[in-house]
């Protein structure tokens, strides 16, 4: 598959709607993910849950707008993505182990949904690598775009590889990723997620040490 790459420059991107795509009921999520309660609605719906990935022990790591309102404390923002490293009491067990991908890999998406606050999973392909702007991601913060099915309530959920291991971290969707110049339709109805490699040097940072069992 050809690699697509979309210039921040010219990528115009605003997160909408309630879903995208198609995510169904899931036990093995909780395997991966848990739900995280905020006190006020998220900015991607009328939702009062995000989700966060076990990370450590003692943290967990979620997007930054789930972390702002969760009843969690929050340890470390990333400086201009939207993640976040909170407390959080962790079993072992469940600790992510960490893997880079590339677009046209197959990946799974974990979280739980706002609507029915069950654990929920969507499978799909990483399609591009895209700039994202708006109040939590700002230059040079670039995105993942896949078409994975995402529903509000699954930010701040893992992203993860055919291997298990976790290679991003959702942040939204949208309907539509537009040229900011000539406004035509790059690609439609996709999923958003960070990846681990832009993150990567800031959660080893923040955490002290390399995350337990990461690659």
């Amino acid at each position: 598959m050809k690699k697509l790459f979309l210039c921040p420059a010219f990528i115009a991107l605003a997160l909408s709607g309630c879903s995208v795509g198609q995510t169904e009921y899931s036990r093995t999520a909780m395997q991966h993910v848990d739900m995280s309660v905020t006190g006020i609605p998220t900015i991607l719906g009328l939702g009062t849950l995000g989700s966060s990935i076990p990370l450590t022990p003692e943290y967990s790591l979620t997007a930054a707008h789930v972390a702002k309102y969760a009843v969690q404390r929050v340890k470390a923002y990333h400086p201009y993505c939207d993640l976040a490293i909170i407390y959080h009491k962790n079993d072992a067990k469940t600790l992510a182990k960490f893997r880079n991908s590339d677009i046209g890999d197959s990946i799974k998406m974990y979280g739980y949904s706002f609507i029915s606050a069950l654990p929920v999973e969507s499978t799909g392909t990483n399609l591009a690598r895209t700039a994202i702007r708006n109040n939590w991601n700002k230059s040079p913060c670039m995105a993942m775009a896949s078409n994975a099915g995402v529903v509000q309530g699954m930010s701040g959920g893992g992203v993860y590889n055919r291997d298990e291991t976790l290679g991003g971290v959702i942040v939204g969707y949208t309907d539509a990723i537009k040229n900011g110049r000539s406004g035509k339709i790059i690609l439609k109805d996709v999923s958003l997620y960070i990846p681990y490699r832009d993150f990567k040097d800031w959660l080893q940072t923040n955490i002290g040490q390399a995350p337990t069992r990461g690659a």
